[in-house]
């Protein structure tokens, strides 16, 4: 189905809302099958938050940081710590806040202040997947694109911690438990990264010094290693071990990754990239199949509610907060772009993980798992269907408005350039010279890449200035000539062989096919 979508360039309907509504007929099939009493199926289809949160969510969160373009991403990272972190904030205020408050008056249904602001902190994760797809499909100005995934990054888990401190918020003691609870989140938030962070740059160090590029596989084996490792040591520290992988994959992929051998820099790239997909499409399919798989409790006014006071909490949070980032930003935030923000804030698997986990009553986590899916689902399927229309709708009236056509951004043309990624989809399928030359060009590419920072002009500032003094210097290993030439040479007979694989089978296959028209 996925294939399909890209084929034909069907960007009205988004991968994750097709693999969701593959999720919902595998659910409906199974709901058919438990009525002919096959047992087995309702256990099958059921999935434990721990097994979420262990196997499915760290290679997503690392595959986030270790392949984000780190020039857009510190160059707006003032603006997205303000979104992802204090937005966030401001959202599960609003939500909690808000529900508490009526169903205290006995217009909502009834949560305690616990339980209100858990649902707020939790629904404030944001997943954008959707809008992230229709965004690199009509290329949209890239500060645009890095805004709305850069807070994605960062606020998921932001969410995760806060949930996790509201959780453990004392209600007898509320008064100096809310000081409490703010001084547990930044100090789990803080040192979380700072263990990720500390892993890393001990495999920067690690890679430079010994010569693991002659054995790749051993080489892979020890990122993945120093991938997992912050994660579980963070969570045996009661700390957030999804923040702590999320900074290693940002740090590791600065530094440790420029230590790597060529081959293993492509394997760590697509390796992680695949489990993230996997792991992303197994979570919608299972949020379709979550409608038949749980004993639900809907409360109309409870999730009319909670998504008229999302909106709400989103509107604030952009609005108030781009007002701030807006004074001390050169390039300003556009009321268009504040739209397009507003109208991203998906909700996607992380927000359902975190209802499966909550440690309630049992009647109440079904009102709000319930709760949960539903605003999940109706993100996804109609605020994440309409994204499209909405952006060519934006588009068109700003054309209008300042009368002039909307030319493409020099700013997507600079990072296309930067991205050192050899992308082997791109190489032509037509044969002869065109596909060697390609390839060859990308390993020449490469050998100028291997010693290059990728700073983005004027990003960062004095961080990139220290950065590019002090830090590279020591962290990363510079490769003599030689060793770029050998590096060169293994791409050119790695591309030599592919090639020549390709046309042989290409060749044996239009044999057969000759074969069976003379037959």
């Amino acid at each position: 189905m996925v294939f399909l979508l890209i084929k034909f360039n069907f960007h009205y309907l988004p991968e994750s809302i097709a693999i969701v509504l593959l999720g919902f007929i595998v659910g409906g099939v199974f709901e058919i099958f438990k009525h002919y009493n096959i047992k087995g199926i309702k256990q099958s289809e059921m999935l434990n938050p721990t097994i979420f949160f262990l196997v499915m969510l760290p290679p997503i969160i690392f595959e986030s940081g270790y392949n984000l373009h780190k020039g857009n991403f510190f160059a707006n990272l003032g603006s997205i710590t303000l979104f992802a972190v204090f937005g966030t904030g401001i959202s599960a205020f609003t939500v909690g806040g808000g529900l508490w408050i009526l169903g205290e008056a006995n217009i909502s249904y009834p949560l305690t202040a616990k339980e209100s602001f858990g649902f707020g902190a939790l629904i404030s994760a944001v997943d954008p997947v959707a809008t992230l797809a229709i965004f690199s499909a009509i290329d949209v100005q890239p500060t645009l694109y890095m805004l709305v995934f850069g807070e994605s990054v960062l606020n998921d888990a932001v969410s995760i911690v806060m949930t996790d401190t509201v959780i453990h918020f004392n209600d007898t003691e509320a008064g100096s438990a809310i000081g409490l609870a703010i001084g547990d989140f930044f100090l789990s938030f803080s040192m979380s990264g700072v263990v990720g962070a500390l892993f890393a740059l001990a495999l920067a160090l690690l890679l430079k010094h010994l010569a693991l590029t002659k054995t790749p596989s051993l080489e892979f084996c020890t990122v993945c290693l120093f991938a997992y490792a912050p994660y579980f040591l963070a969570e045996g520290l009661h700390l957030s071990g999804i923040m702590a992988i999320l900074s290693s994959g940002i740090v590791m992929s600065h530094y440790a990754h420029f230590n790597l051998s060529f081959m293993t820099q492509v394997t760590v790239q697509q390796v992680f990239r695949t489990f993230a997909f996997l792991a992303e499409s197994c979570v919608f399919a299972y949020l379709g199949m979550a409608i038949f798989s749980f004993t639900h409790s809907f409360q109309p006014a409870l999730i009319v509610w909670s998504i008229i006071l999302c909106l709400i909490g989103r509107g604030f949070n952009i609005g108030l907060l781009t007002l701030l980032a807006n004074r001390f930003r050169t390039v300003k935030i556009t009321p268009q772009q504040q739209f397009i923000m507003w109208f991203s804030g998906l909700r996607g698997a992380i927000a359902f993980a975190l209802a499966l986990h909550l440690p309630f009553a049992e009647d109440k986590k079904q009102v709000i798992v319930s709760t949960t899916l539903v605003i999940v689902l109706f993100t996804i399927l109609v605020m994440g269907g309409s994204t499209m229309p909405v952006i060519k709708l934006v588009t068109w009236w700003t054309d209008r408005q300042t009368g002039r056509v909307r030319l493409e951004s020099e700013d997507r043309h600079h990072l296309a350039d930067q991205d050192s990624e050899l992308d082997f989809v791109q190489v032509h399928t037509e044969g002869g010279p065109s596909d060697t030359e390609y390839m060859l060009s990308k390993t020449v590419e490469f050998g100028r890449n291997l010693n290059v920072e990728e700073v983005e002009p004027g990003a960062g500032g004095l961080w990139s200035r220290l950065d590019e003094k002090y830090f590279v210097p020591f962290f990363r290993k510079k490769f003599t000539q030689q060793e770029i030439r050998r590096a060169c040479n293994e791409m050119q007979d790695l591309t030599t062989k592919w090639h020549t694989d390709v046309e042989t089978g290409s060749q044996i296959l239009d044999d057969e096919d000759n074969d069976e028209h003379s037959l």
